[in-house]
Formats: structure tokens, C-alpha cells, sequence
């Protein structure tokens, strides 16, 4: 399997991908809802990154997105229903707990014109990853994205690129289940710390 990791702004580095040469685009953009303006609470961790989530994506990015993939799931949809097309395929992640202080789910759009599935995973195993962003989802999380991408499509997705990489949890989930991959992150911090998570995780 190839895993690259790229670091700088995703809106340049795609430019430099072919059309359609990735199988899936799977990933976490930033939202634009200030999230990293939260005072940490009820042992929530401080990250240090304070106006990372100041603004979203320009419709710029998901032309790039939908050039280069040939099918995508893009997390905080809801938030980016300006640039995507009407989808059945929507995806919620059930966080498992209630009346918590953040939300109880989370949506993904995904470019699959089959039917909505929730997965039930509980928040707390983000943490059990060894957390290290703010909004890092669950290994698990981002696993069952691909198996899902894989049952719509009837065969296995052979190489996935997450453009907005963060920590490195897609990266970690193409290696577990042998996927190539590219991951594309502008923080040089980041980027260490998501190949460091790569080197660490062992191939299953």
C-alpha cells in the first residue's frame, strides 16, 4: 500500500492531482462555526489552536474535491449545503450519550445515492485513539465510512484522499485496512503527528 502525507493548503496541492484519479474523498473540513473559541469544560481539553476553526472552506475547495475523486463523504455537511447536490446517502454518527454540553451526532454527506445509516459509536472512543485535535473522530468512526463507501460501491475502494488530513485518523484507517492513500494538511505540527500515528499503528 502507498501512503503519502502532504503538507500545505489543499486547494494547491489538488490542483496538482489528476481528474478522477482518487476513489474517495473522505474527510472532516473545517465547519467555520469558531469551535476553537470554546473555553475547555466537563474535562474537555485545551489544544492550543484557538482560530484554527475561524472560517470555511470557499467553494473553490469542493470544485477541487469533486475533480480529482470519484466519489465523496464530507463531514459537516449540513454546513456546506451550498456547494454539494441532494444526496440519499447521508451518513450520522449517534455519539451514544444525550444532553451532553456538545452535540449529540454528527452528519456526513456523501455523493452515494443509497440509503441514510447511522452509526452508534460512543464520543469517549476519540479519546481512547489518543486524541490530539479538537474535532479528531474516532478511528472507528472513520473506518465504517470506508466499509460503507465499499458496500455502495460493491467492491473495495482502492485510494482514498483526505484533503483537511488534521491529526491523521483517515490516514490510520487506510492503513489498517489496506487502502493507498493521501492525506493533505497545512499545519507542519499536524502533519508530524499524523505520521507519527502512522508509525505506531500496526498493520492488521
Amino acid at each position: 500500500m502507498e501512503y503519502k502525507i502532504i503538507q500545505g493548503d489543499c486547494l494547491e496541492v489538488m490542483k496538482d492531482i489528476p481528474d478522477k484519479s482518487v476513489d474517495l474523498v473522505l474527510t472532516d473540513p473545517l465547519y467555520g462555526i469558531g469551535a476553537g473559541k470554546e473555553k475547555p469544560h466537563n474535562g474537555w481539553k485545551d489544544y492550543g489552536m484557538n482560530d484554527w476553526d475561524n472560517k470555511s472552506p470557499s467553494k473553490e475547495y469542493f470544485k477541487e474535491i469533486f475533480r480529482i475523486s470519484k466519489n465523496q463523504i464530507i463531514w459537516g455537511g449540513n454546513y456546506f449545503i451550498d456547494y454539494l447536490c441532494p444526496s440519499m446517502g447521508w451518513i450520522v454518527w449517534d455519539k451514544g450519550q444525550r444532553d451532553f454540553s456538545l452535540a449529540d451526532g454528527e452528519l456526513a454527506w456523501t455523493s452515494f445515492q443509497k440509503a441514510l445509516r447511522i452509526f452508534t459509536v460512543a464520543r469517549s472512543k476519540a479519546l481512547r485513539d489518543t486524541k490530539q485535535h479538537p474535532t479528531q473522530k474516532s478511528l472507528e468512526v472513520i473506518e465504517l465510512c470506508i466499509k460503507y463507501a465499499d458496500r455502495a460501491l460493491g467492491e473495495e475502494v482502492k485510494t482514498i484522499c483526505d484533503p483537511f488530513l488534521g491529526s491523521g485518523t483517515t490516514a490510520v484507517a487506510c492503513q489498517n485496512l489496506k487502502r493507498n492513500f493521501i492525506g493533505i494538511e497545512i499545519s507542519k505540527e499536524y502533519c508530524a503527528i499524523a505520521e507519527q500515528r502512522l508509525r505506531q499503528e500496526p498493520l492488521l
